[in-house]
């Protein structure tokens, strides 16, 4: 019974995630959002099912599979928002004084 709530909100939340990152790389404009949103719920609802219906499933594998595609859609967002300026020494890029104000 136990994992068949799990699967259920967990499934709910990789639908969640599907919409959010969609939306999130449209506003942004990231390349491929369709791509990256199938990619990051994909990778999340893999780790419910291995959480759900997988017993001998490690913990840290589970954890490292749901979030792998959240993680790599973040690095391709950080990158695509990245200031594209010379960098200043001594400044952290887009802090006070930099052109990304």
């Amino acid at each position: 019974m136990a994992s068949t709530a799990v699967a259920l909100v967990g499934f709910a939340a990789s639908v969640a995630l599907f919409w959010y990152v969609r939306r999130d790389a449209k506003k942004k404009g990231v390349p491929r959002p369709l791509l990256w949103a199938v990619v990051a719920g994909g990778t999340a609802a893999a780790g419910v099912s291995l959480y759900a219906f997988v017993p001998t499933a490690p913990t840290t594998g589970v954890i490292m599979t749901g979030n792998t595609g959240l993680v790599l859609y973040g690095f391709e967002r950080e990158v695509v928002l990245e200031d594209d300026g010379p960098a200043e020494p001594g400044e952290l890029p887009g802090g006070p004084g930099s052109n990304g104000e």
